[in-house]
């Protein structure tokens, strides 16, 4: 059937949608699946934190533009196990750029199709905002992995997060799913922390088992591109996203 496609979305930034979309590609490497990660944030983290410098070579932008084919600007990333198609800062005119576009929904699906067949999964990893390039990666996935911190307000926006995913399904994408909530920056010393995760249990019956501990090695991680299962694959962190990846693909009929 090819890869499914799975979009890491929330537009609240600092909620760990990219740690949690470049974890969960390591952690499925690692377990032997094939995996493309697609940094379609102009900021680029995605791409830094994979240990790929996307500064200096063609990657999803020259992509969507239909300049270059998707397949030659992919990187290798054999420390991580997975694959990566980089962003970089050029990325920000795109969403001007496609304005005038025919069909400018669909430049990433167009862009993605012919790498399905290569990948197990694609994942893609989007800038906070629900704009253009984020409306991209929805009309090219099979579904969404929606990443809520476990803070004050966790819950705000998401209803207009919501909301888009119903009008991505009526207009463009039909079989659009959300593949889970992932419960991130997760304090087990506050009491906060509890309130947010039965809060968010209670609106997302989707919402995953595991819970993603706050943890400092996991935010330093990206700073030395590499995944936390290269920088401290010992720790809490790298053991939760570990299960992460197990619980997703029991999920998916990949584990019974």
């Amino acid at each position: 059937m090819g890869a499914r496609v799975v979009t890491f979305v929330n537009q609240k930034g600092g909620v760990g949608k990219t740690t949690t979309a470049v974890s969960l590609a390591a952690a499925l490497g690692r377990r032997g699946q094939r995996v493309l990660l697609v940094d379609l944030d102009p900021q680029a983290n995605a791409t830094s934190a994979a240990g790929v410098d996307g500064r200096e070579r063609d990657g999803v932008y020259e992509a969507l533009l239909e300049e270059t084919a998707a397949e030659s600007c992919l990187v290798e990333v054999p420390e991580e196990q997975i694959s990566v198609l980089p962003a970089s800062a050029a990325l920000a005119g795109a969403e001007v750029e496609l304005v005038p576009v025919m069909a400018r929904e669909r430049r990433l699906a167009n862009a993605l199709y012919p790498l399905r067949e290569r990948f197990d999964w694609i994942f893609v990893d989007c800038p906070p905002s629900l704009g253009l390039l984020t409306i991209n990666a929805l009309a090219a996935s099979d579904a969404v992995v929606i990443p809520v911190q476990c803070e004050y307000m966790a819950l705000e926006g998401l209803s207009r997060l919501v909301e888009t995913l119903d009008l991505v399904r009526r207009n463009l994408n039909p079989g659009l799913s959300v593949l889970g909530v992932v419960l991130t920056m997760f304090d087990a010393r506050t009491r906060l922390s509890q309130q947010v995760v039965d809060e968010v249990r209670g609106h997302f019956p989707e919402a995953f088992a595991t819970i993603i501990p706050r943890a400092v090695r996991l935010s330093e991680a990206p700073s030395h591109g590499r995944s936390i299962f290269r920088y401290d694959p010992g720790g809490r962190a790298a053991s939760a996203y570990d299960a992460l990846a197990v619980e997703l693909l029991s999920r998916v009929g990949v584990l019974a």
